[in-house]
Parts: C-alpha cells; sequence; structure tokens
C-alpha cells in the first residue's frame, strides 16, 4: 500500500428526516496512517444513519483502498458505510490520483455523490505527506494481463500478484497494530480460494487469533469499471453473466457495497472466513445456458 493515496468522503447532511441510532461495538481507526509513503486526503462524514439501516457506525472509521473513480465496487462500500454514519479514509493510487482530482473538481462525481435522504457527500479535509512511487516502466507490468500466462514475464507476474494478493495482506500488517477486537476486514476477489490448509490462506486464523479481527472476502460478478478495462473483453463478461445468471439482472455496485457494509457490521460478528459471492447466482452455473451447443 505504499503508493496508496487516501481521500476522506464527508457526507454534508440535513438533520431533517434522519435518525439518530445507537453506537455499534466496532472499533474506529485512531488517526495513525500505516505507510509514510502514502498521500492522504481525508474525508469526515457527518451523515447520520437512517432508519433503514439495522446498524449504523457514527464514530466509526474505515479505510477502502483502490477508489479511482465512482464506477467501480470501492465506491459503492464506501458510499454504503458512510450512508450508515462511518467516517471513511479513500485509498486512490498515485498513478490515478491526478485523474481522480481534476474528475472530482469538474464535477463528474456530483451525482454519485447524492445519498439517500438528500444526503450528499463533501470531501473535506486533504492531509498530504511524502510520497514516493515508481511508476510501470513503460506500462510493462500493466501489458502483461493482457498476455498469454506462458508469455508473462517474471516480473509481471510478482508485480500482478504483488498488486491482487499480496496488498492486503501487506495492509492487515499494519492496520492490525491499530485496530481493536471485533474489527473487520473485506476483500474483494473474482475466483477465490475458500478452503484453510496448512501454509495456505492462513490469514483468517491469524488474524482471528491475534486481533479478534474478522477477515471475508466478496466474490463479485463482472463490472464495467476502470480496473475492469484492463481484462479488455468486460463486456461480454457482462453479457455473458446476464444470460446465463439465475438473477437475470444487471450488477449494481451498490449491491456489492451493501453486502460489504453487512460484513463489517455486528450482524456478522460471527462470521470469518466466508466467501460471498455477490454475482447474481452465476457461480452456482455449470453449464452456459446460452452455448451454442444447447440450441444445436
Amino acid at each position: 500500500m505504499s503508493r496508496a493515496t487516501a481521500s476522506k468522503f464527508n457526507p454534508k447532511v440535513a438533520s431533517q428526516g434522519l435518525t439518530k441510532l445507537s453506537n455499534i461495538s466496532l472499533q474506529g481507526l485512531p488517526e495513525r496512517y500505516p505507510s509514510s509513503s502514502s498521500k492522504y486526503h481525508r474525508i469526515v462524514p457527518r451523515a447520520m444513519a437512517s432508519s433503514a439501516y439495522l446498524f449504523v457506525f457514527s464514530g466509526k472509521r474505515a479505510f477502502i483502498a483502490g477508489v479511482a473513480d465512482d464506477n467501480g465496487y470501492g465506491w459503492a462500500i464506501a458510499k454504503a458505510l458512510a450512508a450508515a454514519g462511518a467516517e471513511i479514509l479513500v485509498g486512490t493510487w498515485v498513478p490515478d490520483l491526478n485523474i481522480f482530482e481534476t474528475s472530482l473538481r469538474r464535477g463528474k462525481f456530483d451525482n454519485s455523490l447524492i445519498m439517500s435522504m438528500n444526503a450528499k457527500y463533501r470531501f473535506s479535509k486533504y492531509r498530504p505527506s511524502i510520497h514516493t512511487y515508481i511508476q510501470c516502466e513503460n506500462n510493462n507490468f500493466c501489458k502483461q494481463v493482457t498476455k498469454l500466462l506462458l508469455e508473462t514475464s517474471r516480473r509481471g507476474y510478482l508485480a500482478a500478484i504483488s498488486a491482487s494478493s499480496y496488498s492486503f495482506i501487506s495492509l492487515l500488517q499494519y492496520f492490525l497494530l491499530i485496530m481493536n477486537p471485533g474489527g473487520a476486514s473485506v476483500s474483494l476477489t473474482y475466483i477465490a480460494c475458500e478452503r484453510t490448509i496448512t501454509g495456505y490462506n492462513v490469514l483468517v486464523s491469524e488474524a482471528g487469533r491475534k486481533g479478534q479481527i474478522r477477515v471475508n472476502t466478496i466474490s463479485a460478478g463482472p463490472l464495467r469499471s476502470r480496473a475492469a478495462k484492463a481484462v479488455g473483453f468486460i463486456e461480454k463478461m457482462i453479457d455473458y453473466s446476464y444470460s446465463n445468471a439465475p438473477l437475470q439482472k444487471e450488477l449494481l455496485a451498490d449491491e456489492v457495497g451493501n453486502t460489504a457494509s453487512l460484513f463489517v457490521s455486528p450482524l456478522a460478528s460471527a462470521v470469518t472466513g466466508s466467501v460471498v459471492y455477490v454475482d447474481n447466482g452465476l457461480n452456482t452455473m455449470g453449464l452456459a445456458i446460452d452455448s451454442p451447443t444447447l440450441s444445436a
């Protein structure tokens, strides 16, 4: 996470029509940040949760990594938690920071900043610190994802594993030091390992025993996000999902955000090491309904 930046959402809300609920037992993150090589914006949400929420995160803090625009799951998760009253720190990869800030200034995210009950997010505090990062050398690492596996370089492979897998481990290494017992963490994946074996997938056990921290994963369906564009055929994946999933509808980022909000709430206090598929049920299908073979 040394190349991350953080922004802070602040929902600016009128008190009319809002219900203040009691606090929950989840801990908040102290004003301490694990990496000195990061650039941070702070956002302080003042919104109260509406009566539609079964839980409220007032006075609690959450860090959401990987938010570069308002189309991805990260934004939706941040919005869901902020709507329940949480203080949100949003991390943005430094090379995407200028695009993110420019889009924000020009009002590109204005519609996405609006919550229910006429609440609206606003970015409140900007907290810079010394940051350094190494740009992808001629975008070599970024290009690796479009190659065949046998054509992938060692550096490209390790960079991909570092970004998609080890980054979460690295994040928890620091955050476990400042999280209180009862906290929770959620990662996003596409196809995930679901079993703990000695030497593999031990993060759930270690975090739970050492810090009483829950670790869960959401395996989300395809979405038109900035990260998904690197895949190249994301539109076909979305069409395939729509045609074959049991719930034949568009998958919304907000649906993933709501699931993440549930995971870190007291309602999931005994849930850890779980992978929940938020993909309209596509993971249950063993055969493509739209397969040409079936119609032959």
